[in-house]
């Protein structure tokens, strides 16, 4: 398909710079499968548009305060966003300014304060990745936390710098609450640098109304990267070089998917990181714990095996993530449900208010 038919005008103002409080009062709109309009109602209404015996999965990922500040020797200072590690002891960063940069050169990482938290060797290049050791400052988890900022997208970034008057800096202290799920698992093994965006609208108050509805809700892992919200650069979709990325299914949660799914229940993809993990499982749900990567690229004319509904929010135009929904509910549905959230002046993008596709 051509890349083209992803795209759409948006008035910037609908762009959030922060989440609405509380997280599950923020604005839902139910696409029914059967083409009738939409309906317009809350995220805190989701208990009653399940049934029981369903199963909602989400995405457990932890989001690190992966964007961090380096100074050189020179004074120069660079922004970079630390990628998932593949090695102890070493880092792999996309670095903006980088080209000078050379092998052994040592670079100070600054926290609050321009304090300095610690020192990183520059060991080489790999592609657009710089390679950087650590020389001082402990393991790469308490650099992060001791420097780091939360990795907010550049949409983000750039509506808070034009729109001042919503008090709110490029970076917000109160960011590192707000751009991470209330479920994210502390000792997750899936590091993401961007947050599953869908599962931002819950609260522990709803996720415990859901499941005395007796909906059972099943976590998967998938370490979300800068990939994600990438758009797409090819005049055609299937041109597009898809990023892969980690996820983990833990055999419980297979075991759970597959009693749903025997049992009649439909299996609910709270975004779209947990439906490619869901549409990557192989035919059989059921097995032990399953680690593995995806390239998988989901748009019109893929057959979904496992998923049966999808929460998401609004996305960025010509991206692999409008491909997605695009899959789910038709292209024309898709450009006819934007318009009416434009008119209806939805809240879009990470921090904004989302979609049900039952």
């Amino acid at each position: 398909m051509r890349t083209d038919d992803l795209d759409y005008e948006l008035d910037p103002t609908l762009v959030a710079t922060r989440p609405v409080e509380p997280r599950d009062a923020a604005r839902l709109m139910v696409v029914p499968a059967d083409g009738a309009p939409p309906e317009h109602r809350r995220v805190r209404d989701l208990p009653e548009l399940l049934r029981a015996g369903d199963a909602l999965v989400i995405n457990r990922t932890r989001v690190v305060p992966a964007r961090i500040h380096l100074r050189r020797a020179s004074g120069g200072v660079l922004e970079g966003l630390v990628l998932p590690p593949e090695a102890p002891g070493r880092i792999a960063c996309l670095l903006k300014g980088a080209r000078r940069l050379r092998e052994g050169e040592a670079l100070e990482l600054r926290g609050p304060e321009d304090r300095v938290v610690g020192v990183l060797e520059v060991l080489g290049r790999e592609g657009d990745q710089v390679l950087l050791g650590i020389v001082e400052g402990g393991s790469i988890d308490a650099l992060l936390e001791a420097a780091g900022t939360v990795p907010l997208p550049p949409y983000i970034l750039g509506a808070r710098r034009e729109r001042p008057d919503d008090g709110l800096d490029a970076f917000d202290a109160r960011d590192r609450a707000w751009y991470r799920t209330v479920y994210q698992a502390a000792d997750s093994t899936q590091r993401s640098v961007a947050a599953p965006t869908a599962g931002l609208h819950f609260t522990p108050g709803l996720l415990e109304s859901i499941e005395a509805r007796g909906v059972h809700v099943v976590p998967v892992e998938l370490e979300v990267g800068p990939g994600t919200f990438k758009p797409v650069a090819t005049d055609r979709l299937e041109d597009h070089p898809m990023h892969r990325e980690r996820y983990v299914v833990e055999e419980a949660a297979r075991e759970r998917l597959h009693q749903v799914r025997a049992s009649g229940g439909r299996l609910l993809a709270v975004g779209t990181t947990t439906c490619r993990v869901l549409e990557s499982l192989p035919d059989r749900l059921r097995g032990p714990t399953l680690a593995a990567e995806t390239g998988l690229l989901i748009a019109p004319g893929h057959v979904f095996r496992h998923v049966d509904g999808l929460l998401t929010n609004f996305h960025l135009p010509r991206s692999t993530l409008l491909a997605l929904v695009a899959a789910r509910i038709g292209l024309e549905r898709l450009r006819e449900v934007y318009i009416q959230a434009i008119a209806h002046r939805y809240r879009f993008y990470s921090y904004g208010d989302a979609m049900l596709v039952p």
